[in-house]
């Protein structure tokens, strides 16, 4: 299958950024620039679709020369954690800076993560993108409103080809561009707007980077092996294989289809976990923190379970007669 389903993205966005200028010069050139800043870490991932020959290490490092251009054009650097004395931290650009950078490049590389079936990072990518769009409608930020609304958009008209049966895929191009405009937005609604606490993107991403950073402790300090090396025992694998596989059998490639196809939903809903209260209370640090620590643990007792065969019930499919 084609895994070039970047390109068609980032050709949409860019149109939809030309359209916007014709319309609103001032909004129009910003969407703009923000795809000038994504453009080294889209050619990184088309790259690797399109020749394989790519490393991981090396788009993560274009991914974050993307993330120095994007500060550079449109000053997205982190002014504020919340947390404290941390925040005066923030007021140093040599701290400030590089926290950027690592962030961007960060989220990028864990939406290409959870990137392993069909629709699953594209539903809750675009899950995201919606939830930035209204919270900045919120606070009457046109410019990351509309950005966020057109790759919402674009991800919305890939899906229509990517689910359920996977006639093209996103791609290495895809998830680091759709991964790197996420962090973007996030980073520059926040610096934007002061109303908005900056626990609402950390929670509103938490499903990406919670599965990364349990991905790097498990590979590191559990199976002592390179946090780079890929396995098979993500929390999706593990539904796909435990759960729906099983439940709907392996032995045709219509029979694979399918199960890949019923694997995602389960991981759109436990986005929404997420999703949802940052949404509903994006301007209250505390009930944004509990909503945190209440995904963390959520995700970590799922995946325990499911990883001991104790697979809940409510979760189970009736298996299907062979």
């Amino acid at each position: 299958m084609p895994r070039i389903g970047g390109l068609p993205l980032f050709i949409a966005s860019i149109s939809a950024g030309v359209i916007t200028y014709y319309r609103d010069a001032s909004v129009g050139t910003l969407l703009l620039l923000l795809m000038a800043s994504s453009a080294v870490a889209f050619l990184a991932g088309l790259t690797e679709d399109l020749t394989g020959k790519v490393r991981a290490l090396h788009r993560l490092l274009l991914t974050m020369v993307s993330a120095a251009v994007g500060i550079y054009l449109l000053n997205a650097v982190v002014v504020r954690v919340d947390m404290g004395g941390l925040d005066v931290l923030m007021q140093y650009r040599w701290i400030a800076i590089p926290l950027t950078v690592v962030l961007v490049a960060g989220i990028a590389n864990a939406v290409n993560l959870i990137d392993g079936f069909n629709g699953l990072a594209s539903v809750v990518t675009m899950f995201m993108l919606f939830s930035l769009g209204y919270v900045a409608w919120q606070v009457n930020d046109i410019f990351v409103m509309t950005a966020a609304l057109v790759i919402g958009g674009a991800i919305a008209g890939f899906l229509l080809w990517n689910y359920p049966f996977g006639l093209i895929f996103l791609g290495d191009g895809g998830a680091y561009f759709v991964g790197f405009m996420l962090a973007e937005l996030a980073i520059l609604l926040v610096a934007r707007n002061p109303q908005v606490s900056a626990w609402y993107p950390a929670l509103l991403l938490v499903y990406p980077a919670f599965e990364t950073m349990f991905s790097i402790y498990r590979r590191l300090l559990v199976r002592r092996t390179s946090p780079g090396m890929p396995d098979g025992i993500h929390l999706h694998s593990l539904i796909f294989r435990r759960i729906v596989r099983w439940a709907v059998g392996y032995r045709d490639a219509r029979m694979i289809t399918r199960s890949n196809s019923l694997t995602s939903p389960y991981l759109w809903a436990l986005s929404l976990l997420a999703v949802v209260p940052a949404t509903l209370f994006w301007r209250h640090p505390w009930m944004l923190l509990g909503f945190f620590l209440i995904f963390v643990f959520s995700y970590v007792w799922l995946y325990l379970r499911i990883v001991r065969f104790k697979v809940p019930g409510w979760m189970a499919i009736k298996r299907r007669n062979k």
